[in-house]
């Protein structure tokens, strides 16, 4: 269809007549199907977020021939590591295609678990005291939630694992939303294919790779103003230069971008104005990657990806009173500043060969991320050595009380990985009812952290007060060696983890309508675990020098999966499936007895955690393929939880397995296109998760009771988009988007004397509006329209008790695009 050449009619009376027309067509069979899809409720409709199997998706305000398109067209995901039709893959899949993820103007995690059903995230670390901002969230799927062990959700760029265990020091890896084709989001166990560390789900972040046909300039430019903060901008361009026609070409993009700080910083003191907009943040990417297709059947990518992110502070306030008078919102009075430094390194290179019987493919790859950050420590550190100060002694009690405490926080993780795997060609009834694919996979993960923590001035206090930092009756439980360098505690973790596993799944096709499939992935897995510790925190009285201690641990696991997919027809998926998810054990060190109250060694290693996921859903399409309805119904059974046992009389704590939880719900995802300018998307998920007993409770973790909701986890989540395009005239086409989002009430701890315990309901909502004419497109939006302050997550950051995370203030920008 020549869309130059079209004339769209727009009146009511001609909407109404064209609908009518489609239900006179459909009857009570969509009717009853439409029912069937709602009780089934299956969550892959976001594969449907995308309207085209191109990267620019026809719901996306693109100038494009085929951007008003009659139906909605479905995408090719990699979910099941082979090319398929979201619409036919079984499972609950989520996809939002790169140029949806610009229009609706999605930039992190945060943003994103507000458009997908049941994910969410949480500041970083147990009870968030790694805070909220950039890589500091943890990600949670269906209920699988957890501030202790391994992680519950697998990262993933292309086929590289970005996955590491949870740390009081950062959360989850994040690529920057940059040069993606889409993104994938599997929810419920994906370990037969990705492995441990993927039983509440995997997010898969998927690149654009180098065209060797056609050479392109992509350029993307924005600039904002956030309420409250100042002017944030960002800009990328990405080429692609082909090399030699059909065989070698090269993709190269970069991207730079600054957000202005909206907290402010006061004298806690004074009150007065120390520094505005300390939570800025700086990036900077860079992606490579090269495809040579060396003969018709060998393909060679190597690729790399490199970002930098640059935080002034953390994205958290204070809400307390000073001299009488209450913070603003959006202030804080720290003593110390908490900037960070994140750099992501993912060097790979898939090999990829057609055996004539089978396709072969490596991916060798290696994963290297930096994250030196710093916290203020003086609610913890300097108040607590104030406290130890003998009576007799009440200024020297005071000035060390209120010195500031920096800690400084040096994260880096290192995997090499490598995966080989074998795929069959894709079914065919005339030659084969079987369909598989087998694979290896090893990876080798070293993990270090180290802390330092100093008082700074401690050493200098107890000198002006003539007497000695190591004498027992000036300050309690004191240490031979003192505070080297004002440092009250030094610590160096040393992680060490190895994976071997096999894995496959075959299908059999009974028919070309109905098949079933069996997979199962074999894992053996093993931890070492060094401490080094000194300083005032580290030691008993009795144990003066270094505390150093080593333990391991290690496991195997067979973790299996089946499933049944029925074709009703070209429009009708059904399917069902029972999957074991499984997590990986871990190593603890030994905490000091005296300083933390023990009577007993705590354990020096804790288990592996596993659950069963059971799932019934459908993919459907009704009224000619302009109404798509996706559902699913889950239960999921967890046991052994792996959990922190917090030790209050000296803040340590150690990981250990106690207590059941099961988790049960439904996701729905509907794409409707009443018209062919019209655009409606419903998202939206149940998750009731709780603990089946009370076994931590007995085993010292403060709430675990039977019936407690599990932390982190939104009782629904609901996003609603709306999208209208027209032509303005025959050069010019527009675009104007609506979208509302909805997040339920959740806890935030299991403790109720923690302040993260309950959580409200809140809800955003953004608009945009925009232009397209030739290669061009200009953009103007607002993010967070009724400019929502109210407070959603209190995380404790150093067990400061009175800090609160908000949603970013109202943002309003223009954005500017051309493709070349």
């Amino acid at each position: 269809m020549n869309l130059r050449r079209t004339k769209l009619n727009l009146s009511l009376a001609s909407l109404y007549s064209n609908y009518q027309g489609a239900r006179q067509n459909t009857g009570t069979v969509v009717c009853a199907l439409a029912t069937s899809s709602l009780m089934l409720a299956n969550p892959a409709w976001a594969q449907q977020a995308a309207e085209t199997t191109t990267p620019a998706a026809s719901t996306a305000p693109v100038a494009k021939s085929g951007a008003l398109t009659d139906q909605i067209q479905s995408i090719n995901i990699t979910a099941t590591k082979r090319k398929e039709d979201a619409s036919k893959v079984p499972l609950s899949v989520s996809v939002i295609g790169g140029d949806e993820l610009n229009a609706q103007h999605i930039t992190d995690f945060v943003d994103a678990t507000r458009s997908i059903p049941n994910i969410s995230f949480s500041g970083g670390g147990g009870g968030g005291n790694a805070g909220n901002g950039p890589g500091l969230s943890n990600v949670e799927m269906r209920g699988i939630s957890s501030a202790a062990g391994s992680a519950t959700v697998g990262i993933y760029l292309d086929d590289v694992s970005m996955t590491s265990g949870n740390l009081y020091s950062m959360g989850s890896a994040e690529p920057k939303f940059f040069d993606l084709d889409h993104i994938e989001v599997l929810r419920g166990p994906q370990g037969t294919l990705y492995g441990a560390s993927s039983m509440g789900g995997t997010i898969k972040f998927i690149s654009n790779q180098p065209n060797t046909k056609v050479n392109s300039t992509d350029i993307y430019t924005e600039v904002s103003s956030t309420k409250g903060g100042g002017t944030n901008y960002l800009g990328n361009v990405v080429f692609n230069k082909v090399l030699k026609t059909d065989e070698l070409a090269l993709r190269v993009g970069i991207q730079t971008a600054h957000n202005s700080g909206f907290i402010n910083q006061v004298d806690p003191n004074t009150t007065a104005t120390i520094a505005n907009g300390i939570n800025t943040e700086d990036d900077a990417v860079v992606r490579m990657a090269l495809k040579w297709n060396v003969t018709k059947a060998l393909t060679i990518t190597p690729s790399i990806f490199y970002q930098r992110v640059k935080t002034g502070d953390i994205d958290v306030a204070y809400t307390k009173t000073l001299n009488g008078v209450p913070l603003p919102d959006n202030t804080t009075s720290k003593t110390v500043r908490e900037p960070g430094k994140d750099v992501l390194t993912v060097p790979s290179l898939t090999v990829s060969y057609d055996t004539g019987f089978g396709d072969l493919t490596s991916v060798t790859s290696y994963f290297k991320r930096n994250f030196d950050r710093t916290q203020d420590g003086t609610t913890v550190n300097s108040s607590y050595l104030g406290s130890q100060i003998n009576s007799n002694y009440p200024n020297l009690a005071s000035v060390v009380g209120g010195l500031p405490s920096t800690i400084f926080l040096n994260n880096q993780v290192t995997q090499f990985s490598q995966e080989v795997r074998l795929l069959s060609k894709p079914y065919d009834p005339n030659v084969s009812p079987y369909t598989w694919l087998v694979g290896a996979y090893a990876s080798n993960q070293h993990t270090t952290l180290f802390d330092n923590e100093p008082v700074i001035g401690i050493n200098a206090a107890f000198k002006t007060a003539g007497v000695s930092i190591t004498d027992p009756n000036v300050i309690a439980n004191p240490v031979s060696g003192g505070f080297p360098n004002d440092n009250s505690y030094y610590t160096g973790r040393f992680y060490h983890d190895t994976q071997q596993a096999v894995f496959g799944e075959g299908n059999y096709y009974f028919s070309p309508e109905l098949h079933a499939t069996l997979g199962a992935r074999y894992l053996k897995a093993s931890q070492t675990f060094t401490r080094d510790a000194l300083g005032y925190f580290a030691n008993d009285t009795t144990n003066d020098g270094v505390a150093h201690s080593t333990s391991s641990s290690s496991g195997n696991k067979l973790t299996p999966k089946l499933s049944l997919t029925w074709e009703v027809d070209k429009s009708n998926t059904l399917y069902a499936s029972a999957t074991e998810g499984f997590r990986v054990g871990g190593s603890n060190f030994p905490l000091p007895l005296g300083y933390c109250g023990l009577t007993a060694a705590n354990p020096v290693s804790y288990g592996p955690d596993s659950l069963w996921s059971y799932e019934v859903g459908n993919k459907s399409r009704f009224l000619n393929n302009t109404l798509s309805v996706n559902a699913d119904l889950f239960y999921i059974n967890w046991k052994n939880l792996q959990q922190a046992i917090n030790i209050p009389a000296c803040g340590y704590a150690y990981n250990t397995n106690v207590g059941n939880a099961t988790s049960s719900g439904a996701e729905i995802e509907i794409k409707f296109k009443p018209t062919k300018s019209i655009v409606l998307d419903l998202a939206a998920g149940y998750t009731d998760a709780t603990l089946s007993d009370s076994a931590g409770a007995n085993a010292g973790v403060v709430g675990a009771v039977k019936g407690a909701r599990v932390p982190g986890v939104p009782k629904y989540n609901m996003a609603l988009t709306a999208q209208y395009n027209f032509f303005v005239n025959d050069d010019v086409y527009g675009f104007a988007r609506a979208a509302g989002h909805w997040t339920g009430s959740s806890y935030g701890a299991l403790d109720p004397a923690n302040p993260d315990y309950q959580r409200p309901s809140y809800s955003t909502y953004d608009a945009s509006i925009g232009l397209s004419r030739d290669i061009w497109e200009v953009t103007l939006y607002v993010k967070n329209l009724t400019n929502n302050q109210n407070v959603i997550q209190r995380p404790q950051v150093q067990g400061t008790a009175n800090e609160v995370y908000r949603i970013n203030p109202r943002t309003i920008g223009m954005s500017l695009s051309a493709k070349f």
